[in-house]
């Protein structure tokens, strides 16, 4: 017998557009495979068998959301590149472990499953999991009628991942003298947006006024600008680490350098930078003053360009910018690790 409920339809949640979703999104599921995975699309659980070669294995697990960004998403009817910030936010803190990730989960809750759509969602979601090298072996689409309005959502993910015990970050290993290396941000990223669509009325902004081309953008769109999806470092960092010694990593979300650069450096010690020497996009400066924002606050809050950190010893330097700089991540000196009860002093 078919699956179908006339009733269930007429309280608003269509069943039969569940399983068209499933269908469609399909395609760009099956690109994600990897080794490890025991299970197809569909099952009450997404199998996978742990890798060999281990010989102390330890999971790493993250989860996120893409938060208030989903609503320039609405605001454009663009939904192929926030599935890649869902991933982005997990796996990116995976890896500030040294977890290569493994797998992907993803959570999509709306007003109205229209199987396109949740594609289009997935499809970013699966194009993010491939940079990762994750698999995504499941997810959940939750029509909820009522509870969300019928053209909008929310997103969310879990990660997990591995690594060998004996190479969990240690920055226990950081010493006065080390370097701090930047990886350059996409932009604004996932964080901040309550900030941003207050500075900009995003919630009153035309489709047209978010795509009229803006000069200090060269000529973007704020629309667009703000909607780039957040970058993901799993695989130049993995090579990193296979390379250096690195003794931290810092993933730049909400509460910008002032929260995060500090959670990888121990006590006794604190990182000096230099505003003026992060290579901060355009974006950030017209956040700044449209808004009227303290140069405090804008490094509290946003990633100001710099989306991860790493530590390394100062005699490994050249060698770790090297490598990422042939992964695809333009990285350079950003400051250095020095003695103090300060964990962060920005100059």
């Amino acid at each position: 017998m078919k699956s179908q409920s006339e009733a269930y339809k007429a309280a608003g949640v269509d069943i039969t557009a569940g399983y068209r979703a499933v269908e469609l999104m399909k395609q760009y599921v099956t690109k994600t495979m990897t080794e490890g995975v025991c299970s197809g699309l569909g099952g009450f659980g997404g199998l996978f068998e742990l890798p060999e070669g281990y010989r102390k294995p330890v999971l790493v697990s993250g989860t996120d959301g893409v938060g208030t960004k989903l609503k320039l998403s609405f605001l454009l009817e663009r939904y192929d590149t926030v599935g890649i910030d869902c991933v982005a936010m997990c796996v990116n803190d995976v890896i500030c472990c040294g977890a290569r990730p493994l797998f992907f989960l993803d959570y999509i809750a709306c007003g109205k499953n229209l199987p396109d759509r949740i594609a289009e969602i997935v499809k970013g979601v699966a194009e993010g999991c491939v940079e990762a090298g994750a698999a995504l072996v499941g997810g959940e689409t939750a029509e909820m009628p009522g509870f969300y309005p019928e053209d909008e959502f929310d997103l969310a993910g879990f990660a997990v991942g591995i690594v060998e015990k004996e190479r969990i970050i240690d920055n226990g290993k950081m010493r006065a003298g080390d370097i701090v290396i930047a990886l350059p941000s996409s932009g604004v990223h996932s964080n901040g947006f309550s900030l941003v669509r207050k500075i900009f009325d995003i919630d009153h902004m035309s489709r047209e006024e978010a795509m009229r081309p803006e000069p200090s953008l060269g000529m973007a769109g704020i629309g667009e600008t703000l909607l780039e999806p957040t970058r993901i470092y799993v695989k130049p960092v993995l090579a990193l680490l296979d390379a250096v010694p690195v003794r931290g990593i810092s993933h730049i979300t909400g509460g910008g350098f002032f929260e995060n650069i500090p959670r990888s450096i121990p006590d006794g010690l604190g990182a000096r930078i230099s505003s003026s020497d992060v290579r901060t996009p355009a974006i950030f400066h017209l956040i700044q003053e449209r808004g009227g924002i303290s140069g405090h606050d804008m490094f509290n809050t946003f990633n100001m360009g710099v989306g991860m950190c790493v530590i390394v010893p100062p005699d490994m330097e050249k060698e770790a910018i090297d490598i990422l700089q042939s992964g695809g991540v333009d990285a350079y000196r950003l400051g250095e690790i020095i003695s103090s009860d300060e964990k962060l002093i920005l100059l």
